[in-house]
């Protein structure tokens, strides 16, 4: 495996006399699909927020090599919007949209954190913030054409069906041109056409050199994306592999998937 652009490093998080993580190990390299499965309640979400930034973990370290270096910098315990700065952007499994704002104002301000303008800037409107403006409005429309949402740019987000508004949240999240896209069950409460135009989606996005971290209990999605998965159980890490070397680990097929995952 090439260098790891995130390498998770004996991750433990207790909450009270629960501990949710298990000196958990994980990595994921440039161009990856990796996927992390596991029941419910085998702290896959758990291990998210505290990749980024939401908690901080009670052992261990979130290590990232940021692109074009060769040395690991620690984000563990760093705010959430410095994880973002540093290349980590996410979904969730509740869609967390600005309801009231349109479809390309949601996708713009996933660019936040790449601005350069500052407050006095935008009060004066200087022309290079007027210019960054233009190229944020661009940028978020080249996104939307993408996920196939240019057509309702000017749409309230709220009006949009549920698999377009998990398709506008992975654009907002690409709009923080992120190292790692970390995507928290995005093909939850989708129908199966919504899951397959999901699919597609992902594919694009990876295709383009894109790094990605999944959890998903859609077997079929996971077995068809992913070139590695992590299973895990009770917050421990119980087996990684390739998709074929998950689906016939006995210890997984006890554990979680049941006997035919294509069923």
């Amino acid at each position: 495996m090439k260098q790891p652009i995130l390498n998770v490093c004996g991750l433990t998080m207790d909450f009270g006399g629960i501990r949710a993580l298990n000196s958990l190990d994980l990595k994921v390299s440039s161009g990856e699909i990796v996927a992390l499965i596991g029941p419910n309640g085998a702290g896959k979400t758990t291990f998210f927020n505290c990749v980024t930034g939401i908690y901080t973990p009670t052992a261990g370290d979130v290590l990232l090599t940021p692109s074009g270096q060769s040395k690991e910098i620690s984000i563990k315990g760093i705010k959430p919007n410095k994880v973002t700065e540093k290349g980590l952007a996410r979904t969730f499994q509740n869609i967390r949209l600005f309801s009231k704002m349109t479809v390309l104002e949601n996708v713009m301000i996933g660019r936040h954190c790449r601005t350069k303008s500052f407050i006095f800037g935008a009060i004066l409107r200087t022309s290079s913030t007027r210019r960054e403006e233009q190229e944020i409005m661009q940028m978020s429309y080249s996104l939307l054409e993408k996920v196939g949402l240019a057509d309702v740019a000017n749409e309230f987000a709220e009006n949009l069906s549920y698999g377009a508004q998990r398709r506008l949240e992975i654009a907002r999240a690409l709009a923080t041109e992120p190292m790692l896209l970390l995507l928290d069950e995005p093909a939850a409460g989708m129908n199966p056409q919504e899951t397959q135009e999901l699919i597609a989606l992902i594919n694009e996005i990876s295709d383009d050199g894109q790094a990605i971290l999944l959890i998903e209990h859609d077997m079929k999605l996971v077995m068809t994306l992913s070139d590695r998965i992590c299973v895990m159980d009770y917050g421990k890490k119980i087996a990684e592999g390739s998709p074929e070397e998950i689906r016939n680990n006995p210890e997984v097929i006890k554990a979680y998937l049941g006997e035919d995952v294509d069923a």
